[in-house]
């Protein structure tokens, strides 16, 4: 069922949170969210997949397709600029994650290619950069390299829409972040790259006190209802990407990827409504209690 010991672990974690109900004075939910200047109508996204074509025939554009229908933000992985032209075609609103190519002209020139096609963020996936053996990842063929802070400055300021880093799981790592301008972060351990990683709801809150509110943070890994999204939400996170549990409704095409994201929402909805929690920006850590029977 897991692909690695920190999946595991991460479901387990997100199991051991429970919530206490608050009716008094509950109102029906908005379960808008609002992030760089768009209005979405759940803050539960796509997460950043890549090559679903293996899944199902014209797999990235149907995701895309779901997305869009949901009127929920898309994200996108690695894929070639013909792949993301036909998914901003789609309509979807999209943030495009690039790798970090040990060639940096290779990221400036996807920076680019991505803005004109119209997203409204882009990023990397830092966490891309090694093997397990430790030396430099090479990902189907393309070798990638470690960046340095200075160099993921560059990356901030060259691009006219937000820039977003995703696997951020330290406190140290969001500190950098910040102090280069990134316009948001992911805390993801990228499906368990890294054995006995930490949980990302349990590295969240040290993320969400180093940044301050200043800038997004979004959740990945492990979201799988809208239970899980609520969970991680009530935490501080500003919404949450869910990829692999998507990934089955793709053969059956783009209403079934968004009529699973609908009916996330309305989970997510539904405890809202039963904790008090009127709208996305109101989500209270208090009604968060880790088990410990």
């Amino acid at each position: 069922m897991y692909s690695s010991n920190s999946d595991k672990i991460t479901r387990d974690y997100l199991d051991s949170l429970l919530i206490e109900t608050r009716y008094l004075d509950s109102v029906i939910p908005d379960t808008t969210l609002n992030l760089f200047g768009h209005s979405f109508a759940t803050p539960i996204m796509t997460a950043a997949l890549s090559h679903l074509s293996n899944t199902a025939p014209d797999g990235m554009r149907i995701y895309a397709k779901g997305a869009a229908l949901s009127n929920t933000v898309h994200w996108v992985g690695m894929g070639d600029d013909a792949e993301l032209e036909s998914i901003a075609a789609t309509g979807a609103k999209t943030i495009k994650i690039i790798k970090p190519h040990a060639d940096n002209r290779e990221v400036f020139r996807k920076i680019g290619h991505a803005i004109s096609c119209g997203c409204i963020a882009v990023g990397m996936d830092i966490d891309h950069s090694f093997q397990s053996n430790g030396q430099y990842d090479n990902v189907m063929g393309l070798p990638m390299k470690a960046k340095s802070t200075e160099e993921l400055r560059e990356f901030v300021q060259a691009s006219s829409v937000p820039f977003i880093v995703k696997g951020v799981m330290s406190a140290k790592d969001a500190e950098k972040c910040l102090s280069v301008g990134a316009g948001g972060i992911v805390v993801s351990h990228h499906h368990g790259m890294v054995d006995y990683s930490c949980p990302p709801l349990m590295v969240l809150p040290d993320i969400l006190k180093a940044t301050g509110g200043s800038i997004p943070v979004f959740v990945d890994c492990g979201i799988e209802s809208g239970m899980d999204a609520y969970k991680a939400m009530a935490l501080g996170a500003t919404a949450v990407s869910v990829g692999r549990h998507l990934m089955p409704m793709l053969k059956d095409g783009e209403h079934a990827v968004s009529d699973e994201i609908n009916r996330m929402t309305a989970t997510l909805a539904g405890v809202m409504a039963r904790t008090g929690i009127a709208d996305t920006t109101r989500f209270e850590p208090s009604v968060i209690h880790k088990r410990n029977f």
